[in-house]
């Protein structure tokens, strides 16, 4: 099986564990002379069953990502890990660059009006933002490659 394939099964689990859960839940209680519409204890014992493919399924993806490696010699977990900071600066940025737009702003504030002003400069906080996201884009490639070229044994 290739990674790829592991990756695809593993968030099919969990879109399915996650499914069953609030069938669970819609289940779990019924009124007085009704009739659920399904059976909570079987619904119960299925999720079990997708929770033990889910483990094996995760702990081959771990396995993979620490023993994959990118072209340019990084593991596999060293470049999500990089993934995740450049995903979280990205947002810093852009979080940062939303704020301190708006242009000027004029309140009043008792009989005075006081205006804004940005404290950071957008137009390069946009740049740097833009080269984080091309940054993302080229590291989601080469982990794709990884991902569609990796075998793992089941």
């Amino acid at each position: 099986m290739l990674l790829a394939e592991a990756l695809r099964e593993r968030a099919d689990a969990q879109r399915q564990l996650a499914a069953l859960r609030e069938r669970i839940s819609d289940t779990a209680r019924y009124t007085e002379g009704e009739e659920p519409v399904e059976n909570a204890a079987v619904l119960l014992e299925e999720a079990e069953s997708v929770i033990h493919r889910l483990q094996a399924l995760i702990l081959l993806i771990n396995r993979a990502n620490l023993e994959a490696v990118l072209a340019d010699g990084r593991t596999l977990t060293a470049a999500l890990a990089e993934r995740d900071a450049l995903r979280a600066r990205f947002g810093l940025l852009k979080a940062a660059a939303d704020a301190a737009t708006g242009g000027r702003e004029t309140f009043r504030f008792g009989r005075q009006e006081l205006r804004t002003f940005a404290a950071l400069d957008v137009t390069d906080l946009r740049r740097q933002a833009d080269d984080v996201a091309r940054q993302i884009r080229e590291l989601d490639l080469a982990i794709e490659r990884v991902n569609f070229s990796t075998e793992i044994a089941e």
